[in-house]
């Protein structure tokens, strides 16, 4: 079939979180436009990629296959993935250290880039209510969903008239001034037990906050990356020639395909006629018998 080709930018280290693969907010399709444009050496996918609390094998969209679909295909080429565990994917936490070929699962790792030394994690372990209250969080899951769904039925009102698409959730977050406290108490904890730890970065998702910036600490200023999320601000953090920078996916950068992507090999086909259940099921069973 026939495709639109495009030259694929080079990309030294790629960071993705939040996804949530799996929900009715997820932007897959955006993100498949997105990685398919790109050639990175090598993934961190920092936790919340595939959404386990609010799976439901009732949902699981074509676009969400063929995202873990072209995971599978960087993998066969040799690219190496690391899947960090979020609180959302936290029942693979008890695989830590599982690898097979160029992947790899952990639940935090680290860089060292240029002399200096990153600290990547997803970040959920400063989230007092997640340690605590886990059914009270489950439960703020299911509402921001919910905000989500309403979100789309406002947006496909306001793009038939014209106008361009807006996030409530992001704009209820910007506006609550706890939200806004929690945010900057979550990037002053970071960098401070990083500073303790001698890095020089650190890199974390779980507030679907995408951020680069420098914070001063006791011990030492810490550089502070955030890669944002594919729900609203549709964000990662890429790395390359020594540099880091966010990219904010946007609509008119790309072109829609003339037709679907093909899977190439028999196991990606296999995994694409498999429900969610089962795929699921496939990947515990590999784990167990590794």
């Amino acid at each position: 079939m026939k495709e639109l080709k495009r030259r694929k930018r080079r990309v030294d280290i790629l960071v993705l979180s939040d996804i949530h693969l799996g929900t009715y907010g997820c932007r897959a399709k955006e993100l498949l436009n997105y990685i398919k444009c790109i050639e990175p050496k090598e993934v961190i996918l920092n936790g919340d990629i595939i959404d386990v609390w609010q799976f439901s094998k009732r949902f699981w969209p074509k676009s969400h296959m063929k995202v873990i679909s072209h995971f599978f295909k960087w993998m066969s080429k040799g690219i190496k993935i690391t899947y960090i565990t979020g609180n959302h994917d936290e029942m693979f936490r008890k695989f830590e250290g599982f690898k097979v070929g160029s992947f790899e699962l952990q639940n935090k790792m680290t860089l060292n880039l240029d002399g200096k030394k990153a600290w990547v994690f997803h970040g959920d372990v400063f989230d007092v209510t997640m340690q605590h209250s886990r059914w009270l969080t489950k439960l703020g899951a299911i509402g921001y969903d919910l905000l989500i769904i309403i979100n789309q039925l406002v947006n496909a009102v306001s793009e038939s008239m014209g106008q361009g698409r807006i996030s409530l959730s992001k704009r209820v977050k910007n506006s609550v001034k706890s939200a806004v406290k929690f945010i900057n108490q979550f990037e002053a904890t970071a960098t401070a037990i990083a500073a303790e730890n001698g890095y020089d970065y650190v890199i974390c998702g779980h507030i679907h906050h995408p951020e680069i910036k420098t914070i001063e600490t006791v011990h030492r200023p810490v550089k502070y990356l955030n890669s944002g999320d594919w729900i609203e601000n549709l964000t990662s953090l890429e790395y390359h020639r020594n540099k880091w920078t966010i990219f904010q996916y946007r609509d008119e950068d790309f072109i829609e395909e003339v037709s679907q992507e093909q899977f190439a090999g028999n196991d990606l086909e296999t995994l694409s006629a498999q429900s969610p259940k089962e795929l699921y099921g496939r990947m515990l069973q590999e784990m167990l018998i590794k």
